[in-house]
């Protein structure tokens, strides 16, 4: 029945996308990839027969600068056989495109992918399984445990974790002074009376939840006043979800809404999150450490490390949680160049490769060596968001978490708009999600 359910959702989803994908995939998936594929002469005067190996990514303008201009040369050098043809794909539409391109037979090889989407793919049959694949126990050695697990489908391993992330709370210094406090708040109690100062103050929402339309904006929340998801086997969400704990959790965070402590961001309003922190409008956001990485690079932005400090989820009830986040490196079922694919995913996950991209980026690496290096370490927010992953948790690593997602966060929002009490909106969440959970 699972393989039935999937091929019957692949086949409803490609009829609904490969008309649209095709008329935009020359367009706007090859626009962002010109002059990649030509080679280097030197290389070719090396008289080496090369094999193209297609890789989609989704990297940035900056992260891509790094992919094209430092790993792309580094890779063809110390594997001349090889030539990278690099194509950058929007976010927007991307599962869909990816489905269709599957299902058509024009899959890349390989794929930078949300660790999300890793387990969906892999119960599509469109992802090969690594695990089988030569090396790969050294592979798995070298790679963080955590990050490892996001690959996970049915026993086996479908790709390997490229980077890493978390969320830590980042807080307006000037805000955070004016409202009687030197340092980040380190527990919920403290969060809660801080921004009851900021208000005071008159700034517009002491605390920023980035919103409630997705799981990953408000689950450091959730899980650090002492929510859960599931049981610790994943199989049901019953009991866990609806749990006194998890209903006390979001009773708290709406609480805090209603007072006027979390600002209206989290239901759309205005000015966004960065915009906000940065004119003291907000005391405090959750974000990753691209926050740093790609404001520190726009010279027509303030720095954000002069004028905010950091500080690890305040602990609650349930710890000092923040959420996964990252891409994984899958190799597609049906690649062309697939030995060529495993050889790159397994030197991207490398220490030298993972240097690169850390140092290039501020992506955190899932290579353990690589995440100690004193140069990465050196970025003035590094050491905060490594330490807050040794904490962190991931999302379910369920072929049908994106539906989960959508579901329990639809009914959070409804919360939050005065549609639905806590508990019923729990309640309803949790019963859809193990619909969801045992049709898979």
């Amino acid at each position: 029945m699972k393989k039935l359910k999937y091929s019957l959702l692949f086949s409803v989803l490609l009829i609904l996308t490969l008309v649209s994908v095709a008329c935009s995939s020359d367009t706007e998936g090859t626009a962002n990839s010109s002059d990649t594929n030509q080679g280097d002469d030197s290389n070719n005067s090396k008289n080496v027969e090369k094999t193209e190996i297609d890789y989609w990514h989704t990297y940035g303008e900056q992260e891509e600068a790094v992919l094209f201009e430092e790993i792309k040369p580094a890779f063809e050098e110390e594997f001349p056989q090889y030539e990278l043809k690099l194509t950058r794909q929007p976010l927007e539409g991307l599962k869909q495109q990816v489905i269709a391109a599957v299902s058509g037979g024009v899959a890349p090889d390989l794929m930078r992918m949300d660790i999300i989407w890793t387990p969906e793919f892999a119960a599509l049959g469109a992802l090969a399984e690594v695990s089988a694949m030569k090396g790969f126990d050294e592979v798995k050695e070298r790679l963080y445990e955590s990050p490892m697990k996001t690959n996970i489908y049915e026993g086996a391993y479908y790709g390997v974790p490229l980077n890493t992330n978390t969320k830590i709370s980042v807080y307006n210094k000037e805000v955070l002074e004016a409202a009687g406090f030197s340092e980040p708040p380190k527990t919920m109690e403290e969060l809660e009376e801080v921004a009851q100062a900021a208000v005071a103050n008159d700034v517009k929402g002491a605390i920023n939840v980035m919103g409630v339309g997705k799981t990953w904006d408000f689950l450091p929340y959730f899980w650090s006043l002492g929510g859960t998801l599931t049981n610790d086997d994943v199989t049901q969400f019953e009991g866990y979800l609806n749990s006194d704990e998890s209903v006390e959790a979001i009773e708290t965070l709406y609480g805090w809404y209603k007072d006027g402590l979390i600002s209206e961001t989290l239901l759309g309003g205005r000015p966004g999150t960065w915009e906000g922190i940065e004119t003291g409008e907000y005391l405090a956001i959750d974000d990753g450490p691209w926050y740093f990485s790609i404001l520190g690079k726009d010279q027509s932005k303030p720095d954000p490390l002069d004028y905010t400090v950091r500080g690890n989820i305040p602990e609650g009830e349930g710890g000092s949680r923040s959420v996964i986040g990252g891409e994984n490196l899958v190799v597609f079922k049906n690649a062309e160049n697939k030995e060529g694919a495993w050889t790159f995913a397994k030197w991207m996950t490398s220490e030298n490769a993972q240097e690169i991209m850390a140092r290039g980026t501020g992506l955190i690496p899932t290579n353990k060596d690589a995440a100690q290096d004193e140069q990465f370490l050196e970025l003035p927010y590094a050491n905060e968001y490594v330490e807050q992953l040794e904490t962190a948790l991931p999302r379910p690593t369920l072929p049908g978490w994106s539906e989960i997602d959508r579901i329990i966060s639809l009914n959070v929002e409804k919360v939050f708009r005065g549609e639905l009490d806590v508990q019923e909106a729990l309640d309803i969440a949790a019963k859809e999600a193990d619909e969801v959970l045992n049709e898979e």
